[in-house]
């Protein structure tokens, strides 16, 4: 057994297809069949219950699939560790980040450290809460920016910013015509909206409209902020999601929440009790002191 081959079978037991995996892998489906049935067999054990059209992994498969990502992630901390005692900080590291207000806080960080350790150099993969969180849990990304709430339970985190929520408006509705910079929940009464597809954050802004002694009308749900925008500038409804850096846009009017402001807290996060490399780990440092040194200026 090799780490190649603990690579080819955790491919496969994502893809669940041997074809599929091997367009992954880049190699023919042939030996890629073969290696498994050669890693079963030292193993003793069967991995997958093979079927006509797709692999389904055996109980032994589910907890050697686990066992092997261990494996390769300890693997991978090995190597970014040796690089980094033959010669300074290097390697690639992963992070996930939801959209709004935390691509901008993310790049503050990012160029600093980049400047720093100039042979280290990052994926950036941007998504809604709850496909950043799946792509964490699964380890397809080191670390993630997400806005809180979050589970603090398996996760540990920092705070690194803040956003106003805000209503986006078409640029035409009487609503974004009035004076002012800010609207209240009681405004949006009877209006169609779209909220952010997230179920712990349609409670809470539900939370908000019942404070408010006003039943939202919800007419979308969105994971994305553009498509948010998008549907606003043909007055589809009014949006409610957090502000992000502002881009002008002749076609819509922002305004802020207010009586009172509702506020969202961004949160850089990662996996307790998982072995992070010492590049991961100098990252988190060093987005520690930055907000640490953030925070006094």
């Amino acid at each position: 057994m090799d780490f190649r081959v603990l690579t080819y079978f955790t491919v496969v037991a994502q893809e669940l297809n041997f074809t599929h995996a091997a367009e992954k892998l880049n190699m023919s489906q042939p030996p890629l069949s073969s290696r498994i049935k050669q890693l079963e067999d030292d193993l003793g054990v069967q991995l997958f219950i093979r079927g006509k059209r797709h692999l389904t992994l055996t109980e032994e498969g589910i907890f050697f699939l686990h066992r092997a990502n261990q494996i390769l992630e300890m693997a991978d901390k090995t190597r970014s560790d040796l690089s980094y005692m033959r010669g300074g900080l290097s390697g690639r590291l992963s992070l996930s980040i939801v959209e709004g207000r935390s691509p901008y806080l993310a790049a503050r960080w990012l160029a600093g450290f980049r400047e720093e350790f100039p042979r280290v150099n990052f994926e950036i993969w941007n998504g809604s809460s709850d496909d950043v969180l799946e792509r964490l849990t699964r380890g397809l990304t080191d670390l993630a920016v997400i806005a809180a709430p979050y589970d603090t339970e398996h996760l540990n985190g920092i705070i690194v910013g803040h956003s106003p929520w805000v209503a986006i408006l078409p640029k035409a509705h009487p609503l974004a015509q009035r004076e002012g910079d800010t609207v209240t929940l009681r405004d949006l009464k009877d209006i169609p909206l779209i909220f952010p597809r997230r179920e712990s954050r349609i409670e809470e802004i539900r939370g908000w409209f019942k404070e408010a002694d006003v039943e939202p009308d919800i007419a979308f749900e969105l994971s994305s902020y553009i498509d948010a925008v998008a549907l606003a500038e043909q007055n589809a409804g009014i949006a409610i999601f957090p502000l992000t850096t502002y881009a002008r846009n002749d076609l819509i009017e922002i305004k802020r929440l207010a009586d009172p402001d509702r506020m969202i807290e961004y949160v850089l996060v990662w996996q307790k009790g998982r072995p992070q490399s010492v590049l991961v780990q100098e990252f988190i440092n060093y987005v520690r002191d930055f907000m640490e040194e953030d925070m006094i200026h």
